[in-house]
């Protein structure tokens, strides 16, 4: 039997594993090494602008980190303009207009947390 400590988002476990003689995987038996950190408060999201909102929302197709905004309110863009850029695994997305018409609202911060279908932006 060999002992292992793993940390699993944080949470170590001491794992013990049998080893046997033949090719199948090995059993293991896991319990938690210490009790669970606190998992850290969420950043409070942007409240979206009552009165400027459009009718066409941009919104985020996968989780990140929001790492600029190309777009201001009032400009015009056209479909498959960047309005935000996302971070998400290490890699950069940009956000596009969906269709052409003008920047109504941007409902996000550089540096915010968004999560998949989060409003990020609306267009009219």
């Amino acid at each position: 039997m060999k002992s292992y400590t793993i940390t699993v988002n944080g949470v170590a476990y001491d794992v013990t594993v049998e080893e046997t003689g033949s090719v199948s995987a090995p059993v293991a038996a896991a319990r938690p090494a210490a009790a669970p950190k606190a998992a850290p408060a969420a950043a409070p999201k942007a409240a979206a602008p009552a009165g400027g909102a459009g009718s066409v929302k941009v919104a985020a197709s996968v989780p990140g980190k929001v790492v600029s905004i190309a777009a201001t309110v009032g400009q015009a863009v056209k479909a498959g303009d960047s309005i935000v850029v996302l971070e998400s695994m290490k890699m950069e997305i940009p956000v596009v207009a969906p269709q052409d018409g003008t920047v109504a609202s941007i409902d996000v911060a550089v540096g915010a947390a968004v999560e998949n279908g989060d409003t990020l932006a609306t267009m009219n």
